[in-house]
């Protein structure tokens, strides 16, 4: 006898549906819930999560951040990308941290337009930092022209200790990790530098992607 998903979820303890639990009773946990205030570590301990509106049409947005190269445009310290020896792989300094090196390999869907950048400083073996990006077409969400990035780091457990401490330049190289706290606030800058590039290029008619000054890994 076959089972309907309302009955079999029914038999889940710990659910809030609407079938166990009053509308009123629903919005009153809402407003319980609801702070005018948060601690930075409840919003930002476990991930990172930005958003930004830019002028930009949204296939133009996506080619650019599909294009690894401008990494070195928006971002706020990775610079000097080259091939890396390795099909499709990127590295580069990080000049956050003198004598960093970061490697990085895009994976791009044109269809759902996500572009997410598995980075990892000091080695490749393990790209564990991972960058994921969407761009969202601003006449779907916000009936304007144009287009929503979202931008999501997760709290990888490599960020809270170096599992490779033989790789870095030097022994009193600060690790990434150490930096956890200060993401959202770094990646928002990141973000308005996107945002300011994409929308003067935009606006004045210039290309918005630009080939890269080196080869491009294949």
């Amino acid at each position: 006898m076959s089972t309907s998903t309302s009955t079999s979820v029914d038999r889940i303890p710990g659910l809030t549906r609407v079938e166990s639990t009053a509308p009123e009773d629903m919005i009153n946990e809402c407003l319980a819930m609801t702070r005018p205030a948060y601690p930075h570590e409840q919003v930002y301990g476990r991930f990172c999560t930005l958003e930004e509106y830019v002028d930009c049409p949204p296939e133009q947005v996506y080619d650019y951040l599909r294009q690894g190269h401008h990494l070195e445009e928006w971002t706020f310290s990775v610079r000097n990308f080259e091939p890396a020896g390795k099909p499709g792989l990127w590295v580069g300094d990080d000049r956050l941290e003198e004598g960093t090196r970061i490697f990085c390999r895009v994976a791009a869907n044109p269809d759902a337009m996500t572009v997410d950048y598995h980075c990892a400083w000091d080695q490749s073996d393990q790209l564990w930092m991972v960058y994921l990006m969407r761009v969202v077409p601003a006449m779907l969400v916000l009936n304007r022209p144009g287009s929503v990035v979202t931008w999501t780091n997760c709290r990888h457990p490599n960020y809270d200790a170096n599992p490779y401490p033989q790789s870095a330049p030097r022994p009193d190289r600060p690790w990434i990790g150490e930096f956890w706290d200060l993401f959202h606030a770094g990646h928002l800058v990141e973000m308005r530098n996107l945002k300011t590039i994409l929308e003067h290029r935009h606006r004045n008619g210039e290309p918005v992607s630009h080939p890269p000054l080196r080869a491009v890994p294949r």
